[in-house]
């Protein structure tokens, strides 16, 4: 398992004073890092039956697309109010510095389809939780949620729970 830590720039006093921002963009660059990342995201969740992964704007594009390739699924985009130009189901949330809101196209999942939830961070929960309740408006089953940083003392598998939550790192 590569160090992916050692990657990561922290950025002090961003996007506020107090905030410690985690820039895995140190990490994406390094072709050997982004290949291993989305190997072994592949690799934990091959053989799920995962029909659909969702990457949450921005930076799980980044994540869910080559991921999604891996396991033959499609890849679905949970973006933020006016992306999205179709008919949507949108829910309002909190993260750990303001309020948002994050959209999903009605037609973007069907039924019952498994679906995994990739995302760059998991913080407080909010956005994580609101893609949640996105997918459950259209019945899709969530097989697991993942994470390239979890950043533990925010505490957000709380707002998950009884979810299947695999971080590749974690910060106190």
């Amino acid at each position: 398992m590569m160090d992916y830590k050692s990657f990561i720039r922290e950025v002090p006093d961003f996007p506020k004073p107090g905030i410690l921002f985690y820039d895995i963009t140190t990490l994406l660059k390094e072709p050997a890092c982004l290949r291993a990342l989305i190997d072994e995201f592949a690799k934990k969740y091959e053989g799920m039956g995962i029909t659909k992964v969702i990457g949450i704007e921005s930076r799980g594009f980044i994540l869910g697309s080559p991921v999604a390739y891996h396991l033959n699924a499609g890849f679905v985009p949970v973006r933020k109010p006016g992306k999205l130009p179709a008919d949507r189901f949108e829910v309002k949330y909190n993260l750990e510095y303001g309020s948002n809101s994050l959209a999903i196209h009605r037609d973007a999942i069907q039924e019952g389809e498994s679906v995994l939830v990739l995302d760059d961070l998991l913080a407080t929960g909010g956005t994580a939780s609101a893609t949640v309740q996105l997918i459950r408006q259209l019945g899709g089953e969530i097989v697991g949620l993942g994470f390239l940083v979890e950043l533990v003392g925010l505490a957000g598998r709380k707002k998950l729970h009884g979810y299947a939550i695999h971080s590749l790192m974690s910060y106190d």
